[in-house]
């Protein structure tokens, strides 16, 4: 699979965590991909944080910064409009690619 198409699958992941939980921060995003996974997917914070910043940098995510539950200060995201659309047009891509890929794998 090519760089792009993981890159696509991160975001993918990240927004539909976001539209899934309303507004998180970068390790609540970490956490809810983990605990949805049953632990299958784990997410380093050296792809997270870039893949956040160039979210942002699209307009498909905003950001705020705000105390946590803990008293730390944090960077909150949230999922813009632009974002919903992406997030839609990224689930329908994968969903391509994963019946492509069941295809191939029927006839090997």
């Amino acid at each position: 699979m090519a760089k792009n198409d993981l890159q696509g699958t991160l975001d993918l992941l990240v927004l539909k965590t976001l539209d899934q939980n309303g507004v998180l921060h970068g390790y609540g995003i970490v956490l809810h991909i983990q605990s949805a996974s049953n632990d299958l997917l784990r997410v380093e914070e050296g792809s997270l944080y870039p893949a956040l910043h160039r979210m942002e940098q699209s307009g498909w995510i905003s950001s705020e910064w705000s105390m946590t539950e803990t008293n730390r200060r944090a960077k909150y995201y949230k999922l813009t409009p632009q974002g919903r659309r992406q997030l839609e047009a990224a689930q329908e891509s994968f969903d391509q690619l994963v019946r492509g890929v069941r295809a191939v794998l029927r006839f090997a």
